[in-house]
C-alpha cells in the first residue's frame, strides 16, 4: 500500500480548478464577481475562442496594492472574510479566496492593478503555479486579469471543452446574469475583436429590457413585495408568453444568481393554476434578505444556497408571485373616451339560451355598478331600434369595455377605451367557474344545487362502488350521487356553478378522478386538477349564442375574477387590438 503524503500545491490547485473552473464561463463568473466586490462601476470583458484562448476582465474598482498582488494569486487568501461570523453573514459575492489560484494553476494569468491615488500600476504573472515578482505597469485605476490558454497544462481537461460557439454561449449567459444583477454598472463584452454587448448604467427595468428584449418586458408583470426583512422584486412573465424551455429564468439572492430548489418549487406552484404543464414561465426575480438568513457556502461554484428558514421564503415568494399573476384584468382606463359606435341590431342566431352569470336585470346592474352614464353606454350596445346618439363621457369605463357582437359562436367582440377586445368566451368562462369552485372549497365545501329531476345513467360496477364509498367526499365537492342498481347511478345534486352542465358526463369524470387517485389526494394535491375538470364541463361551449346582456355579464365577471387573463391551461382568454393597430391595418393616416 502506498504511503500517505501531502499533495503539492500545484496539484491541489489543479484539483480545485476542476470544481471551480469547469469551463471558460466559470472563470469569467469568478473574475466578474471579483470586479463587483471591488466596487467597480465600469467593467469590460474581452474573449477569444469562446474564452479558451483569451479571457480578460478589466474594471475601475479600488484595485490591489503592490504588497497584496502575490496574495491575490495565493490559495485561501482573501480580503472578504476573516472570522466565522463573517462566513455566516457573507455580503460579498466571493469569499473563499481560491478562484484566482485555481485559474492560475491551469492557465497563464497576468494580474495588473492600480489603487486609486497610486502613481502607477503593478503587474504580476503566473504560469503553471509559478508566480513572478511584481513589476511596474501602465494601467488606469482599477484591475485587469488576463487569462490565456485555459487548461494548457491539463490537456485531458482541455479536450472536454466544447466548440468555440458553445463555450462563448456559456460565457454570454454568465455575462447576462451578472449584468441583470447589477443594472447600475456599465458592462462591455467583445468576442474575437467584435463588440457583442455595450450596456450603460440604467434602472432594473431598462436593464431587463436591454438584456432579455423589449418583448419579454412587454409580456411581464412587475413584482415588488415586502415582508419582515424580506423583499422580492423584478418581473414575472405572463402565462401566455411562457416558453418551451427554461431559458429565461433568473433568480438572484442578494445579487447572486442561484439555482435553488425552494425558489423553483415556489414559482412552479405560483404558476400551476395558469400554465400548461409542458410550458415554462420566464422571470427575473431578486430576493433580498439579511445575509445571516442564507448560507451561500454550500457549493464550490456558489450557485446554490441554503435558507435558514426555507418554508418562510417559499411561502413569501409563492404568495408574492401568485398575487401578481392573480391580478384582475381591470387596469387603468382613460378618464374619457369618445362615444361608442352602435353595433348592428341583427342577431347572429335565432335561438338564445340563458348563461348562468347572475345578471337577471342587466340595465339595473350596470347602473348600480358603473353609474348612469355607463348604463347608457351598455344600453347603446344592445340590439335596439333608433337609439339616440351618445355624447362623450369623462367617466371611466370597464377595462374590457362593452360587448358589440359574437363571432362564429366562439369569440366576444367588445369595445373599450383602447380599441377592440376579443374574448375567447369558453376559456374566460372556464376560469371564472374554476375560481368560484376554488373559493367555495377553500371555505369548506362547494354549494350544491339539488336537481328537480335526478339524472340517471348506466355506470360500471366500479363507479357505483366508488360513489357509495366516497359519498362524503362527493358531498364536499357539491355532488349527491346515489346507486339505483349495481349498474346505474342517479345524480341528485351538482355544484351550483355547474347546474347547467351535463350531469351524467360530469359525474363520470369526477368518479374516474376519485377512483384513480383516491379521495384524499383528490381533495389535496389533485384538487386543482379536479376543479379544472369540473369547470370545463360548466363553461359555455363553442357555437353557443349569447345575448349582448350575457356577453357584458361575462366581461364584468372576468374583471372581478383573479387570473382571468388565462384559462386553466395557461392560454390567454382575451386580446386587445388598439385603434392604432387597426388604423395601420387599413393604412389610415398615410
Amino acid at each position: 500500500m502506498a504511503a500517505i503524503r501531502v499533495l503539492p500545491d500545484l496539484l491541489i490547485n489543479q484539483i480545485a480548478a476542476g470544481e471551480v473552473v469547469e469551463r471558460p464561463a466559470a472563470a469569467l463568473k469568478e473574475l466578474l464577481e471579483n470586479s463587483l466586490d471591488a466596487g467597480a462601476r465600469d467593467i469590460s470583458v474581452q474573449l477569444a475562442s469562446g474564452g479558451a484562448r483569451l479571457l480578460k476582465v478589466s474594471d475601475d474598482g479600488h484595485g490591489v496594492s503592490k504588497a497584496d498582488l502575490p496574495l491575490a494569486l495565493a490559495r485561501h487568501a482573501t480580503s472578504k472574510i476573516a472570522t466565522l461570523d463573517d462566513l455566516e453573514r457573507i455580503a460579498s459575492l466571493g469569499f473563499r479566496g481560491e478562484a484566482l489560484a485555481s485559474i492560475a494553476a491551469v492557465a497563464s494569468v497576468t494580474l495588473t492593478s492600480r489603487t486609486h491615488g497610486s502613481k502607477h500600476a503593478w503587474s504580476i504573472a503566473a504560469e503553471g503555479g509559478a508566480v513572478s515578482d511584481p513589476k511596474p505597469a501602465a494601467h488606469d485605476p482599477g484591475t485587469s486579469v488576463e487569462v490565456r490558454d485555459l487548461y494548457f497544462n491539463t490537456p485531458a481537461r482541455r479536450k472536454f471543452l466544447k466548440s468555440e460557439a458553445t463555450e462563448y454561449a456559456h460565457c454570454d449567459e454568465v455575462f447576462r446574469r451578472i449584468a441583470l444583477a447589477r443594472p447600475e454598472i456599465a458592462f462591455r463584452l467583445q468576442h474575437n475583436g467584435r463588440a457583442q454587448w455595450h450596456l450603460k448604467p440604467q434602472d432594473a427595468g431598462q436593464r431587463i429590457s436591454a438584456v432579455l428584449g423589449d418583448e419579454f418586458a412587454a409580456a411581464a408583470i412587475a413584482v415588488d413585495a415586502h415582508s419582515t426583512g424580506l423583499r422580492l422584486s423584478g418581473l414575472v412573465g405572463l402565462p401566455a408568453a411562457a416558453r418551451g424551455a427554461r431559458d429565461a429564468q433568473y433568480c438572484f439572492v442578494n445579487g447572486r444568481f442561484v439555482r435553488d430548489k425552494v425558489l423553483a418549487h415556489a414559482l412552479r406552484q405560483a404558476y400551476q393554476d395558469v400554465l400548461h404543464h409542458d410550458r415554462h414561465p420566464a422571470f427575473v426575480l431578486f430576493v433580498e434578505l439579511d445575509p445571516a438568513r442564507v448560507d451561500v457556502n454550500v457549493h464550490p461554484t456558489k450557485s446554490e444556497v441554503r435558507f435558514r428558514d426555507s418554508q418562510a421564503i417559499h411561502q413569501f415568494v409563492f404568495h408574492a408571485v401568485s398575487r401578481a399573476l392573480a391580478g384582475s384584468v381591470a387596469g387603468s382606463a382613460a378618464d374619457s373616451i369618445p362615444a361608442m359606435t352602435r353595433p348592428s341590431a341583427a342577431p347572429f342566431f335565432a335561438t338564445q339560451h340563458t348563461m348562468p352569470l347572475g345578471v337577471a336585470q342587466p340595465a339595473a346592474v350596470y347602473e348600480t355598478l358603473f353609474g348612469r352614464e355607463h348604463a347608457a353606454l351598455a344600453a347603446a350596445a344592445q340590439p335596439a331600434a333608433e337609439l339616440p346618439p351618445l355624447a362623450e363621457t369623462s367617466a371611466q369605463i370597464p377595462a374590457l369595455g362593452y360587448a358589440l357582437a359574437q363571432l362564429r359562436g366562439i369569440y366576444i367582440l367588445a369595445q373599450n377605451e383602447h380599441g377592440l377586445v376579443i374574448v375567447d368566451m369558453h376559456a374566460a368562462h372556464e376560469r371564472i367557474v374554476y375560481e368560484k369552485l376554488k373559493t367555495q372549497l377553500d371555505a369548506d365545501r362547494i354549494a350544491m344545487q339539488p336537481l328537480l329531476i335526478p339524472v340517471v345513467f348506466n355506470a360500471e360496477r366500479i363507479d357505483v362502488a366508488t360513489a357509495e364509498d366516497h359519498a362524503e367526499t362527493l358531498a364536499t365537492i357539491g355532488f349527491e350521487i346515489a346507486a339505483l342498481s349495481p349498474t346505474s347511478l342517479a345524480v341528485r345534486g351538482v355544484p351550483v356553478a355547474l347546474k347547467d352542465a351535463d350531469a351524467g358526463e360530469l359525474a363520470r369524470d369526477v368518479l374516474a378522478e376519485i377512483r384513480e387517485f383516491g379521495a384524499s389526494r383528490v381533495l389535496t394535491e389533485r384538487q386543482n386538477e379536479l376543479l379544472a375538470t369540473m369547470a370545463c364541463h360548466a363553461a359555455v361551449r363553442a357555437n353557443r349564442a349569447l345575448t349582448i346582456h350575457e356577453m357584458n355579464a361575462l366581461l364584468r365577471e372576468m374583471e372581478a375574477t383573479e387570473r382571468s387573463g388565462q384559462c386553466n391551461h395557461g392560454r390567454p382568454t382575451w386580446h386587445q387590438i388598439s385603434v392604432a393597430e387597426l388604423d395601420k391595418l387599413f393604412m389610415r393616416g398615410r
